[in-house]
């Protein structure tokens, strides 16, 4: 068989993602796994036909091996990334490695480090870099389309079931357990903004809070739990709505109930509500992350952008505008819109066909793409055909935790 071999390392539904996509494409093949869950790890094992003497169920054992593949996918959780990527990489692995890099300067620069000393290729996966609709935005910015690039308005709309089913209820609810949540989500948004800029910025402030999913916004009657909530069916944010309506959908049921319950049924998905973290009440968990942040920068040149991040939209594509010197491009992740200052004329261009923008869709055709363009990295041993290197990657990710500073200690914080 040929394809660029694969030690999956964190068999989660980012890790699957990125190892059908391998698969599905020809380029890649799962030759060794890594996974602490025993079902989830069987379930690979067998998808991928791993052999037995290749399938682990911590990362430490299957890296005491030696190099058992020409590259690993690393899609632990958040905090865990550091030492399986460090270590890999000092074992000759290529690595694509799932974002965030880490939850802290200190720990990203020890892979951008592990990478650059044994000379290995690490992409991290900041998708929206390889859609079809970043390369039009961008090559129409870099053909100077609208002239000299002034303004950037960006909104991600992180959608209301989806902010409570991944940062009220889910694993990245936490500063503590997880990491803030500009990193964990929006991380790609920012990477995605200097990307399109073309230039680090120089300043950067941040505004942003939780202003909503805490108890002193409870409704009244509201129960522990969605399952026996007099109120649940007029709230927003049911559980019981939201994962049960998964059932039957294939996507859906991958992701978001795959995160829930294994179960496929009515009763296997109400006992996950009943027993799991999924079915609490949003307004009686445990989070802290924000639910609404603004993050403004200024470059060198003096090009001001704007970022908002907010769970009180629906769960759509980003929308970006890019005001320039001689015309506006109005993006919607899906279609551009181009006018042109000079003749008045204006061009549509669609980019994407019917790609949704969420993990279950693939991101907008951005997983396949990064999935693609990583492994022909790998096979043909050509660096450049990674956008989102370690490198570019640690130093977008500076420009998050400045903008966290910024939040928390009320400052503008010069990069």
């Amino acid at each position: 068989m040929s394809g660029v071999t694969l030690a999956l390392v964190g068999a989660g539904l980012r890790g699957q993602s990125y190892a059908r996509h391998a698969v599905a494409a020809g380029a890649g093949r799962v030759t060794a796994v890594a996974e602490p869950d025993p079902h989830r790890r069987r379930a690979v094992a067998a998808e991928f036909g791993v052999p037995a003497d290749r399938v682990y169920a911590d990362w430490s054992e299957l890296a005491g091996e030696g190099r058992l593949a020409d590259a690993a996918i690393v899609a632990t959780q958040d905090r865990l990334h550091t030492a399986p990527a460090v270590r890999l990489a000092d074992l000759g692995y290529h690595i694509l490695l799932e974002k965030p890099m880490a939850i802290n300067e200190e720990e990203a620069a020890l892979i951008a480090g592990a990478a650059q000393r044994n000379n290995v290729m690490l992409a991290v996966c900041h998708v929206l870099r390889y859609t079809p609709y970043t390369r039009a935005l961008k090559g129409l910015l870099d053909e100077g389309r609208i002239g000299r690039l002034v303004s950037i308005q960006h909104l991600e709309p992180v959608g209301w079931w989806h902010h409570a089913h991944s940062f009220v209820r889910g694993h990245w609810r936490r500063q503590d357990t997880s990491a803030p949540m500009l990193l964990t989500k929006a991380c790609h948004d920012i990477d995605w903004l200097v990307h399109l800029a073309g230039r680090m910025p120089r300043k950067v402030s941040s505004f942003g809070n939780l202003t909503h999913f805490r108890a002193e916004e409870r409704p009244a009657g509201a129960a522990e739990r969605c399952v026996d909530c007099p109120v649940e069916t007029t709230c927003p944010y049911s559980a019981k709505r939201l994962y049960l309506d998964c059932l039957g959908d294939p996507d859906r049921e991958f992701w978001p109930l795959g995160a829930v319950t294994e179960r496929r049924d009515t009763a296997g998905v109400l006992e996950a509500l009943r027993t799991g973290p999924y079915g609490r009440c949003v307004y009686a968990s445990d989070n802290d992350v924000v639910d609404h942040q603004v993050v403004i920068m200024e470059f060198d040149d003096g090009t001001t952008c704007s970022f908002t991040m907010s769970a009180f939209t629906p769960m759509e594509h980003r929308r970006t505008r890019l005001m320039g010197t001689h015309g506006y491009l109005d993006g919607d992740g899906h279609t551009i819109r181009l006018v042109d200052f000079r003749t008045g004329g204006e061009e549509i261009i669609d980019t994407l066909g019917d790609a949704g923008p969420s993990a279950a869709d693939g991101h907008g055709g951005g997983d396949e793409a990064l999935t693609r363009a990583f492994l022909s990295a790998v096979a043909q041993g050509d660096a450049s055909l990674i956008s989102s290197d370690a490198e570019s990657s640690l130093a977008t990710h500076r420009v998050v935790w400045a903008a966290e500073r910024a939040r928390t200690t009320n400052t503008i914080v010069t990069l």
